[in-house]
């Protein structure tokens, strides 16, 4: 029979991995079955006739880069952090005690997902509800429209809506669909999101004091890797720049409030400049001590790492 810790922990657990499934349904069914808005064309408009050219950051280098990073970093950073607390945990597992890393990095890593796949989800909904033509949707797609042939005011300013493709080199289903999705940056906003909040993460854990410049090296190659991305996606022909604009806030933004709002990381650097704190005036979280299990002789504590409900050391302070 499990002890009430590990029903605690696992209950816990499950309720998060339902929560980021749910988010991911939603961009997973528009790659599947999505069908992005019709949306027309003119014959002279030249935004639409570049060429089509291979990506400089494909979507495997983008997401094994955008999710290997800061998950081995935020691995590392609890790991030593919790090396430097020098606290022992109280979290129990089928029977054996967790390392005290281990929740810490997992509260991390799940705030970092649960914003990544927000800012995922608004994109492509976006994407599919607008249907903005890439800037090589002609070189893909090949109306069946001859604009050359025609060189007519009326035909060459004609709003063009029923129309074929014809191009049928390689997968061409899906560069047909992929070539109406192009407002907003699926990369920019995807980079963007990574790279701030990854730096912020920095800007928590990094406290070597050997070098005042190494961390913030550190986050300007973060950011450096998100703007390169997005600069990319112009000169490949593959988004207009205001589409790249558009990822680029939204990732920032989806990333702001997810640092600051949801996961609120600087919380913990907050409490301990203070000491103690009326816990009245903290905002909780999702993984703070419960109600009932603070020392109820003082109103003032000191707050340590937790995870569901459970502190993360033996002893709290009285």
């Amino acid at each position: 029979m499990m002890d009430k810790s590990t029903k605690y922990v696992l209950r816990k657990i499950g309720i998060d991995v339902l929560c980021l499934l749910i988010l991911g349904l939603g961009p997973l069914y528009c790659l599947k079955y999505g069908t992005p808005y019709p949306r027309g064309f003119f014959c002279d408009d030249e935004s639409i006739k570049h060429p089509f050219i291979e990506s400089t950051v494909g979507n495997e280098l983008l997401y094994s880069i955008g999710i290997a990073m800061p998950i081995c970093g935020m691995l590392l950073g609890e790991y030593f952090h919790a090396k430097l607390l020098n606290k022992q945990s109280s979290l129990v597992l089928f029977g054996h005690k967790i390392a005290p890393w281990i929740p810490m990095a997992y509260n991390k890593i799940g705030l970092f997902a649960f914003g990544a796949l927000i800012s995922v989800f608004l994109t492509d909904t976006a994407k599919y509800s607008i249907g903005r033509l890439r800037p090589h949707f002609i070189d893909v797609c090949r109306p069946n429209i001859s604009c050359d042939n025609n060189n007519s005011f009326e035909f060459q300013h004609k709003y063009h809506v029923n129309f074929v493709c014809t191009n049928n080199i390689g997968d061409y289903e899906h560069r047909w669909k992929d070539a109406r999705l192009s407002f907003p940056s699926g990369h920019s906003s995807f980079s963007m999101y990574v790279s701030i909040y990854f730096a912020l993460y920095l800007q928590l854990r990094v406290t070597w004091k050997g070098s005042k410049l190494l961390k913030y090296l550190l986050q300007t190659i973060c950011l450096w890797m998100a703007w390169y991305t997005a600069m990319s996606r112009v000169s490949d022909y593959k988004h207009h720049w205001s589409d790249v604009l558009a990822g680029m806030l939204l990732g920032s933004i989806v990333s702001l409030i997810n640092a600051f709002c949801i996961a609120d990381i600087f919380k913990e650097r907050r409490i301990n400049k203070i000491g103690t704190t009326d816990l009245d005036k903290i905002k909780t979280v999702d993984y703070d001590i419960e109600p009932g299990m603070q020392n109820e002789s003082s109103p003032l504590r000191h707050v340590s790492p937790t995870y569901g409900g459970i502190a993360l050391d033996d002893h709290h302070d009285e």
